[in-house]
């Protein structure tokens, strides 16, 4: 086929799905007419399908417009494509509805893309759901100039504010007493930790962002951190995505698209938030005391106040901080979640943490210096992230251009999906992929190790910008607790009754569950 007639047959493709979904959604059509308009979308489907330069990665045949969703468990997509990659290879193609998705699956294959094609496999997949939202601005869901200029102020603020100056540890040691507070309030009854763990994590946020931290009754606050929570819900809600699969949704039965409209409202809402606070910080600026990331913003902003095109603009101001808060407090604070679970889950790995730190530690406060002389414990914390493997999709990749990667040829603009759950959970790199094992980070004499297929922060150009944070918070946060706490099953429920199934979402999560906080001294 000719150029030209492919991109008719694309047309018609697109064309007749829509008025299909038009003609469906809003009422359903004679059984013999939607039968004739499938006929046809397949036909158009099958003439509009040729081979690419070179060999296409291979996989499970699509259907028209549904491409494979009938054969994945949506609930459980991270597994479903482990389980093809089994039988397709590390790389392949799967067809969510009309999207086409080349999947990366196992250690050596993502590290190889991510590192050794980094500049190919770079830039980030942007779903219209948070093209709506963001418009481009921001760190997490932006590209070009742009996202690399916010990329690289945010590590260097990340770095002056938060990773490199003790001051940190002191915020995050405050702030792990606010929250062992709050557990001893509950003396010892059940009570559900997520409210609390999502507090503590925003507030050190909070102090790196503004310069200070909130307490947890204050109403703004308590605003600020269910809005945020509710807008990372929504972004992985089924109807979010469809939305995402089938944009044009919007056109032809917009009025139904409710949580889309939600999301967009919540996202405007912490906007404004964020606007307010920066509106504070700017009026009691003073350049040669800055007090967190804002202020840095704000003094740059004013120094490039002249320059046309600058990217430190109101905007990205905006985005770019409510992109670390959302992502800082949603993996943080679920981390820590699993945590206390997983104590609970194997009291004899908590009783072992407990003793290495009345050995090492004794009463006083753990500190990040404490790390290296605790070997089992930062093996057990190493774990905990392994194993739960927050981000099991990890954020999308697109590619930057055509590019041949292990004899598959990737067309410019093709989403990718470096498969995290295939590298922590990857059989040929852990000895026990699917139980906890602290044992993965400790060698014959009980020292910690480094293994290389450790990679739930991702790698390469898009690693998370706030590893060095989230690694400081998950160590003291936790220590801190489990010095002061034993956490147990709530009273008649056995430690072998405690479910450790996830929640569907854009994060890995618990489900629902109550732990007790049993003080140890």
């Amino acid at each position: 086929m000719q150029a030209k007639d492919l991109a008719e047959a694309d047309w018609l493709v697109q064309w007749g799905t829509m008025a299909l979904l038009e003609g469906f959604l809003p009422q359903m059509p004679p059984p013999l007419t939607l039968l004739e308009v499938v006929l046809v979308l397949f036909l158009l489907y099958l003439l509009s399908s040729t081979p690419g330069q070179g060999k296409d990665p291979p996989g499970p045949r699509p259907l028209p417009l549904l491409g494979n969703l009938l054969h994945l468990d949506l609930k459980q997509l991270h597994v479903c494509l482990c389980e093809l990659s089994k039988k397709y290879g590390s790389v392949f193609t799967v067809h969510l509805g009309p999207k086409k998705v080349v999947v990366l699956a196992g250690y050596k294959t993502v590290k190889q893309a991510l590192i050794n094609y980094a500049k190919e496999f770079g830039d980030r997949e942007i779903s219209p759901i948070f093209t709506d939202a963001l418009q481009g601005h921001g760190v997490t869901f932006a590209n070009g100039n742009s996202w690399k200029v916010m990329r690289r102020f945010s590590l260097k603020n990340l770095r002056a504010f938060a990773m490199g100056k003790r001051g940190s540890e002191e915020k995050i040691i405050e702030e792990s007493r606010h929250l062992a507070e709050v557990f001893g309030n509950f003396k010892g009854e059940p009570f559900d930790t997520t409210q609390p763990l999502k507090y503590s994590v925003s507030n050190i946020l909070s102090a790196i962002m503004y310069g200070c931290r909130f307490d947890y009754a204050d109403p703004a606050f308590h605003k600020m951190v269910e809005r945020t929570k509710e807008a990372v819900r929504l972004s992985s809600s089924v109807e979010i995505m469809l939305y995402n699969l089938l944009p044009w949704l919007r056109w032809c039965c917009g009025r139904w698209l409710v949580k889309r409209t939600k999301m967009l409202k919540i996202t405007e809402n912490l906007v404004e938030g964020i606007k307010g606070l920066a509106q504070g910080q700017k009026d009691t600026l003073n350049s040669q005391d800055l007090r967190g990331f804002v202020d840095s913003f704000l003094v740059r902003q004013q120094e490039e106040s002249d320059q046309p095109g600058s990217y430190f603009h109101n905007n990205n101001l905006n985005y770019t901080v409510g992109n670390l808060f959302a992502a800082g407090m949603d993996t943080t604070g679920t981390t820590l979640r699993w945590s206390l679970l997983l104590m609970a889950k194997y009291p004899h790995i908590q009783d072992q943490v407990q003793e290495e730190l009345s050995r090492v530690i004794g009463d006083r406060e753990p500190r990040v210096e404490d790390r290296r002389n605790l070997p089992y414990t930062d093996a057990v914390i190493h774990e905990i992230q392994r194993l739960c493997n927050i981000l099991p999709l990890n954020f999308p990749h697109t590619t930057t251009c055509d590019v041949t990667f292990q004899g598959h040829f990737i067309k410019k603009g093709t989403m990718v999906v470096p498969l995290l759950t295939s590298v922590l959970w990857d059989e040929e790199e852990w000895e026990t992929p699917h139980s906890f094992n602290p044992g993965h980070f400790l060698d014959e004499k009980g020292c910690f190790i480094k293994r290389d297929a450790f990679m739930p922060f991702s790698a390469g150009r898009r690693a998370c910008v706030g590893e060095s944070l989230a690694r400081m918070e998950l160590f003291l946060f936790f220590t801190l607790l489990l010095q002061r706490f034993h956490f147990t099953p709530p009273p008649g429920v056995s430690e072998d009754e405690l479910d450790l199934t996830s929640t569907v979402g854009f994060t890995r999560s618990p489900s629902p569950h109550l732990l007790c906080a049993v003080s140890r001294t």
